[in-house]
C-alpha cells in the first residue's frame, strides 16, 4: 500500500495517459495500480528480454522499476521527469518468471520527491532489484 496520503481521486484522463505508455505497452508491462505516490507494474520474461547469460536483462529490469517510478510520480496530473535512479541489481531470473516492480514515494519536498522502487519476482516473493529515484516536478500539468 502507499505511504504517502492519496486522499486526491485520480481524474480518469490522468489514469487513461498512463495506461497507455507506449514503451510500457511494446514490452508487455501491465501498469496493474496507479495512485499519486504509488504504483505496481508487471511483466514475464520472455526469451528475448534475456541477456547473452540466459538471465533477463538488467536494462529490462531497470525499464520496469522506471515504468512503475514514472507511474507513480506522474499521478497526481502533474509532470514529473527523473532527476536520478541508482539501481542494486540482487538475484538473476529467466524466461517465465514474474517481475513485479513497486514505486512508492517516501519524501516530498517542493518541486522534487523521492521514491523507493523494488522489484520482486511474483511466485517467489524474492527481492530481484532495489532503486531510489528523485522526480523533479515541473509547474506543467497533464490530463
Amino acid at each position: 500500500m502507499p505511504t504517502v496520503s492519496t486522499t486526491l481521486k485520480m481524474h480518469p484522463a490522468i489514469t487513461a495517459r498512463i495506461r497507455q505508455d507506449p514503451f510500457a505497452n511494446w514490452l508487455g508491462a501491465t501498469i496493474e495500480t496507479v495512485e499519486p505516490g504509488y504504483a505496481r507494474v508487471s511483466l514475464t520474461v520472455t526469451e528475448a528480454m534475456l541477456n547473452f547469460h540466459a538471465m533477463t536483462h538488467g536494462g529490462l529490469v531497470f525499464a520496469l522499476g522506471d515504468i512503475a517510478f514514472a507511474a507513480a510520480s506522474n499521478a497526481r496530473g502533474q509532470t514529473a521527469l527523473a532527476l536520478n535512479v541508482a539501481i542494486s541489481f540482487l538475484r538473476p531470473t529467466g524466461t517465465g518468471d514474474q517481475l513485479v516492480a513497486e514505486a512508492r514515494e517516501v519524501h516530498q519536498g517542493g518541486a522534487t520527491a523521492l521514491y523507493d522502487i523494488v522489484v520482486t519476482e511474483r511466485t517467489g516473493q524474492q527481492l530481484i532489484a532495489k532503486s531510489q529515484a528523485t522526480v523533479y516536478r515541473k509547474k506543467e500539468s497533464f490530463g
